[in-house]
Protein backbone atom coordinates (compact mmCIF):
# COMPACT_ATOMS: atom_id res chain seq x y z
CA UNK A 1 0.00 0.00 0.00
CA UNK A 2 2.84 2.35 0.82
CA UNK A 3 4.29 1.83 -2.67
CA UNK A 4 1.05 2.96 -4.30
CA UNK A 5 0.73 5.99 -2.02
CA UNK A 6 4.35 7.02 -2.57
CA UNK A 7 3.88 6.67 -6.32
CA UNK A 8 0.81 8.91 -6.35
CA UNK A 9 2.56 11.54 -4.23
CA UNK A 10 5.87 11.35 -6.08
CA UNK A 11 7.62 10.36 -2.85
CA UNK A 12 10.17 7.65 -2.07
CA UNK A 13 8.78 4.51 -0.47
CA UNK A 14 10.66 2.94 2.44
CA UNK A 15 9.39 -0.52 3.38
CA UNK A 16 10.77 -0.97 6.89
CA UNK A 17 9.31 -4.47 7.10
CA UNK A 18 11.51 -5.44 4.17
CA UNK A 19 14.47 -4.02 6.05
CA UNK A 20 13.87 -6.32 9.02
CA UNK A 21 13.30 -9.21 6.63
CA UNK A 22 16.65 -8.44 5.01
CA UNK A 23 18.40 -8.56 8.39
CA UNK A 24 16.64 -11.86 9.10
CA UNK A 25 17.78 -13.30 5.77
CA UNK A 26 21.38 -12.26 6.35
CA UNK A 27 21.30 -13.66 9.90
CA UNK A 28 19.92 -16.92 8.50
CA UNK A 29 22.67 -17.09 5.89
CA UNK A 30 25.36 -16.41 8.47
CA UNK A 31 23.74 -18.89 10.90
CA UNK A 32 23.37 -16.27 13.63
CA UNK A 33 20.97 -17.23 16.41
CA UNK A 34 18.12 -14.67 16.79
CA UNK A 35 18.88 -14.47 20.54
CA UNK A 36 22.57 -13.67 19.97
CA UNK A 37 22.69 -9.87 20.46
CA UNK A 38 26.39 -9.56 19.61
CA UNK A 39 25.95 -11.69 16.52
CA UNK A 40 22.97 -9.65 15.34
CA UNK A 41 24.83 -6.40 15.90
CA UNK A 42 27.65 -7.73 13.74
CA UNK A 43 25.10 -8.60 11.04
CA UNK A 44 23.70 -5.05 11.13
CA UNK A 45 27.04 -3.23 11.14
CA UNK A 46 27.91 -2.13 7.63
CA UNK A 47 24.71 -3.59 6.17
CA UNK A 48 23.41 -1.87 3.06
CA UNK A 49 19.65 -1.94 2.35
CA UNK A 50 18.11 0.07 -0.45
CA UNK A 51 15.06 0.14 -2.68
CA UNK A 52 14.97 0.44 -6.46
CA UNK A 53 12.19 0.81 -8.98
CA UNK A 54 12.06 -1.84 -11.70
CA UNK A 55 9.60 -2.92 -14.43
CA UNK A 56 8.34 -5.72 -12.19
CA UNK A 57 7.88 -3.43 -9.21
CA UNK A 58 9.98 -2.19 -6.34
CA UNK A 59 13.06 -4.29 -5.61
CA UNK A 60 14.84 -4.72 -2.28
CA UNK A 61 18.63 -4.71 -2.42
CA UNK A 62 20.70 -6.23 0.37
CA UNK A 63 24.39 -5.39 0.03
CA UNK A 64 23.72 -4.88 -3.68
CA UNK A 65 21.89 -8.20 -4.16
CA UNK A 66 18.23 -8.30 -5.19
CA UNK A 67 16.55 -10.24 -2.37
CA UNK A 68 12.96 -9.22 -3.12
CA UNK A 69 11.83 -12.83 -3.38
CA UNK A 70 14.20 -14.37 -0.85
CA UNK A 71 12.90 -12.22 2.03
CA UNK A 72 9.27 -13.22 1.43
CA UNK A 73 9.51 -16.95 2.10
CA UNK A 74 7.52 -18.41 5.03
CA UNK A 75 10.78 -19.35 6.79
CA UNK A 76 12.14 -15.79 6.67
CA UNK A 77 8.73 -14.42 7.68
CA UNK A 78 8.77 -16.48 10.89
CA UNK A 79 12.39 -15.61 11.64
CA UNK A 80 11.70 -11.90 11.08
CA UNK A 81 9.36 -11.75 14.08
CA UNK A 82 12.24 -12.92 16.31
CA UNK A 83 14.82 -10.69 14.66
CA UNK A 84 12.57 -7.63 14.84
CA UNK A 85 12.13 -8.14 18.60
CA UNK A 86 15.86 -7.64 19.19
CA UNK A 87 16.64 -4.22 20.73
CA UNK A 88 20.01 -4.28 18.97
CA UNK A 89 18.43 -4.75 15.55
CA UNK A 90 15.69 -2.19 16.18
CA UNK A 91 18.24 0.41 17.27
CA UNK A 92 20.38 -0.15 14.18
CA UNK A 93 17.38 -0.04 11.85
CA UNK A 94 16.01 3.05 13.61
CA UNK A 95 19.17 4.98 12.75
CA UNK A 96 19.09 3.75 9.16
CA UNK A 97 15.39 4.53 8.70
CA UNK A 98 15.74 8.04 10.09
CA UNK A 99 18.75 8.64 7.88
CA UNK A 100 16.78 7.53 4.82
CA UNK A 101 13.78 9.70 5.67
CA UNK A 102 15.33 12.77 7.27
CA UNK A 103 14.99 14.92 4.13
CA UNK A 104 11.23 14.31 3.94
CA UNK A 105 9.23 13.42 0.85
CA UNK A 106 8.96 9.80 1.94
CA UNK A 107 6.33 7.23 2.82
CA UNK A 108 7.37 4.69 5.44
CA UNK A 109 5.56 1.46 6.15
CA UNK A 110 6.18 -0.37 9.39
CA UNK A 111 4.79 -1.29 12.78
CA UNK A 112 6.49 1.39 14.86
CA UNK A 113 6.87 4.25 12.38
CA UNK A 114 4.33 6.65 13.89
CA UNK A 115 5.25 5.90 17.49
CA UNK A 116 9.04 5.49 17.46
CA UNK A 117 10.77 6.19 14.15
CA UNK A 118 8.96 9.38 13.11
CA UNK A 119 6.60 10.37 15.94
CA UNK A 120 6.29 13.87 14.43
CA UNK A 121 5.28 12.72 10.94
CA UNK A 122 2.76 15.05 9.30
CA UNK A 123 0.34 12.25 8.43
CA UNK A 124 0.03 8.86 10.12
CA UNK A 125 -2.20 5.97 9.11
CA UNK A 126 -3.01 2.88 11.14
CA UNK A 127 -3.99 0.40 8.44
CA UNK A 128 -5.64 -2.76 9.72
CA UNK A 129 -7.54 -5.85 8.56
CA UNK A 130 -8.52 -9.10 10.23
CA UNK A 131 -5.81 -11.73 10.56
CA UNK A 132 -7.96 -14.02 8.42
CA UNK A 133 -8.09 -11.49 5.59
CA UNK A 134 -4.40 -10.63 5.79
CA UNK A 135 -3.55 -14.31 5.86
CA UNK A 136 -5.70 -14.90 2.78
CA UNK A 137 -3.99 -12.04 0.95
CA UNK A 138 -0.58 -13.38 1.87
CA UNK A 139 -1.62 -16.88 0.81
CA UNK A 140 -2.78 -15.59 -2.59
CA UNK A 141 0.44 -13.61 -3.02
CA UNK A 142 2.64 -16.62 -2.32
CA UNK A 143 0.56 -18.92 -4.53
CA UNK A 144 0.87 -16.47 -7.42
CA UNK A 145 4.65 -16.70 -7.02
CA UNK A 146 4.50 -20.49 -7.19
CA UNK A 147 5.10 -21.12 -3.49
CA UNK A 148 3.20 -24.06 -2.02
CA UNK A 149 1.55 -22.90 1.20
CA UNK A 150 -1.36 -23.83 3.43
CA UNK A 151 -4.05 -21.19 4.01
CA UNK A 152 -4.69 -21.97 7.67
CA UNK A 153 -0.98 -22.14 8.41
CA UNK A 154 -0.47 -18.78 6.71
CA UNK A 155 -3.23 -17.22 8.81
CA UNK A 156 -1.69 -18.73 11.94
CA UNK A 157 1.69 -17.25 11.00
CA UNK A 158 0.09 -13.79 10.62
CA UNK A 159 -1.51 -14.14 14.06
CA UNK A 160 1.78 -15.29 15.58
CA UNK A 161 3.66 -12.32 14.17
CA UNK A 162 0.98 -9.92 15.43
CA UNK A 163 1.31 -11.37 18.92
CA UNK A 164 5.10 -11.20 18.83
CA UNK A 165 5.09 -7.59 17.65
CA UNK A 166 2.51 -6.50 20.22
CA UNK A 167 4.21 -8.25 23.14
CA UNK A 168 7.86 -7.40 22.46
CA UNK A 169 9.46 -5.22 25.11
CA UNK A 170 11.28 -2.87 22.70
CA UNK A 171 9.14 -0.65 20.39
CA UNK A 172 6.00 -2.83 20.41
CA UNK A 173 3.27 -2.54 17.81
CA UNK A 174 0.71 0.02 18.86
CA UNK A 175 -1.44 2.67 17.27
CA UNK A 176 -0.15 6.25 17.49
CA UNK A 177 -2.64 8.51 19.27
CA UNK A 178 -2.87 10.84 16.27
CA UNK A 179 -3.06 8.14 13.58
CA UNK A 180 -5.93 7.90 11.09
CA UNK A 181 -7.57 4.47 11.30
CA UNK A 182 -8.40 2.60 8.09
CA UNK A 183 -9.89 -0.89 8.33
CA UNK A 184 -9.16 -2.40 4.92
CA UNK A 185 -10.80 -5.78 5.55
CA UNK A 186 -13.64 -5.15 3.09
CA UNK A 187 -11.86 -2.52 0.95
CA UNK A 188 -10.03 -2.80 -2.35
CA UNK A 189 -6.49 -1.49 -2.76
CA UNK A 190 -7.79 1.45 -4.79
CA UNK A 191 -10.40 2.32 -2.16
CA UNK A 192 -7.73 2.39 0.54
CA UNK A 193 -5.44 4.47 -1.66
CA UNK A 194 -8.14 7.03 -2.43
CA UNK A 195 -8.98 7.36 1.27
CA UNK A 196 -5.33 7.97 2.11
CA UNK A 197 -4.89 10.52 -0.68
CA UNK A 198 -7.98 12.35 0.56
CA UNK A 199 -6.52 12.61 4.05
CA UNK A 200 -3.13 13.80 2.73
CA UNK A 201 -4.81 16.46 0.57
CA UNK A 202 -6.83 17.71 3.54
CA UNK A 203 -3.73 17.83 5.74
CA UNK A 204 -1.75 19.72 3.10
CA UNK A 205 -4.54 22.26 2.77
CA UNK A 206 -4.66 22.74 6.53
CA UNK A 207 -0.90 23.42 6.60
CA UNK A 208 -1.04 26.09 3.86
Amino acid sequence: MSKALAGELGYMNIDTGAMYRSVALLAQRQQVDPTDADGLQAVCKGISISFAEAPGGERVLLNGEDVSGAIRTPEVSLLTAQIAASPVVRTEMLHLQREMGEAGGVVLEGRDIGTVVFPDAQVKFFLSATAQERGRRRYDELREKGTEVDLQQTIAEVEARDAADEERAHAPLRRADDAIDIDSTAMSIDQVLQEMLKVVAERRKALE
